[in-house]
């Protein structure tokens, strides 16, 4: 006579089950790595080409504000009357050497730069009789406007639309500075000049990128 577990062992419908062993451990393992490269991967993805759909968007943004302020003033008032507000449109920016035309914001902290290139507040304007201009910006995200700055050469044609008139700068130096170091460059001088920042190398903040100019004309 049968016992119910020979009965059990000979059905043929019912499947032992094998031990969960190292195949096993090996095929989750490498279902995990698969779904840990998919995730790091999105982020790269929106780090270098995401983020620039938001940056355009403010771009847009920015234009729209510099060409209001650009239309003549009512009758009887005098000056812009505008005070330098972080987040609000600095200028246009324009360097031919790398096919750069994108609006300055005002302001250089992390949510100012996701607009475009920033005026550091604290220095000079380009109206300004003396003084240096310091803008900062992205060279890997949010459009990465100074991706290229590294191919600037000294006598490199720069300009800055300003609703108070166009300026325009001769490029004099372009160096590395050690991070902890590089905020030297926004001391103010006693002439007109200009000075870009930004990180180096790409993808890394332990140096900065400097561009200095000298306004002409």
């Amino acid at each position: 006579m049968s016992t119910i577990g020979e009965t059990l062992s000979q059905d043929p419908t019912i499947r032992r089950r094998r031990p969960f062993g190292w195949r096993g451990v090996l095929r989750w393992f490498g279902i995990a790595c698969l779904l840990a490269a998919t995730g790091i991967g999105g982020y790269l993805g929106w780090l270098l080409w995401g983020t620039g759909l938001e940056t355009r968007h403010q771009q847009s943004q920015l234009e729209q504000q510099f060409r209001r302020e650009l239309r003549p003033l009512p009758p009887g008032q005098t000056g812009d009357g505008r005070v330098a507000t972080p987040g609000t449109v600095y200028g246009e920016l324009v360097i031919p050497r790398i096919s750069l035309d994108m609006f300055v914001v005002q302001g250089t902290s992390y949510e100012d730069l996701k607009s475009g290139p920033g005026h550091y507040l604290g220095t000079a304007d380009p109206w300004d009789r003396t003084g240096r201009v310091g803008i900062a910006g992205h060279r890997t995200t949010y459009l990465a406007p100074f991706w290229n700055l590294q191919e600037m050469r000294a006598g490199d044609p720069i300009v800055i639309r300003t609703t108070r008139g166009t300026f325009r700068y001769t490029v004099t130096r372009v160096f590395v500075m050690p991070e902890a170091t590089a905020g030297v460059v926004l001391d103010q001088t006693v002439r007109p000049t200009l000075v870009f920042t930004t990180c180096n190398p790409r993808f890394s903040a332990s140096q900065r990128l400097i561009v200095t100019a000298d306004r002409v004309g």
